[in-house]
């Protein structure tokens, strides 16, 4: 079966809310939608990415280490290895600061869910090769995020 996703999801931090497993596959494939997918997918029996919930100290270590910035944030993207010999498509690691994405909800006046969703979908959208360090690419990316949100039931993050 192409273009399967295999999503794996660890909890180094629980607290505060985080988001079941079940949650992170719906927001994924969401971002794995239409070309993004097709490309991930290509050639690939499965599209594995991974997702690791952490709390602000690692989140913290490893923006330092290769952001050069050190303060947490609320999402790294790191890609993968690509095609594997047995047919996987090793798209890439997320890696979530679970008080980091609480505290931004909160502050935003954003339900946890929305902003976990956008966080996820972002970082996704990071491994496909959307990024925002110049205008038009934000343009790009934020666009795309805001279509996918939508999709899904929330609303515009940057509203």
């Amino acid at each position: 079966m192409r273009g399967r996703l295999e999503l794996d999801v660890t909890y180094a931090a629980r607290r505060p809310w985080v988001p079941r497993r079940a949650q992170f596959v719906t927001w994924t494939s969401a971002a794995l939608s239409g070309a993004a997918w097709a490309n991930a997918a290509r050639n690939a029996v499965r599209v594995v990415v991974s997702v690791r919930i952490v709390g602000a100290a690692r989140s913290r270590t490893l923006n330092a280490r290769y952001r050069h910035k050190d303060r947490p944030t609320n999402v790294l993207s790191f890609s993968g290895a690509g095609m594997s010999p047995d047919g996987r498509n090793f798209l890439g690691e997320l890696v979530i600061c679970a008080p980091l994405v609480a505290h931004e909800a909160k502050m935003q006046g954003k339900s946890a869910a929305a902003h976990w969703a956008h966080i996820t979908v972002h970082g996704v959208l990071h491994l496909l090769g959307f990024d925002h360090g110049h205008d038009a690419e934000a343009r790009k990316m934020t666009a795309r995020e805001i279509q996918i949100l939508d999709r899904l039931g929330f609303s515009d993050p940057y509203a």
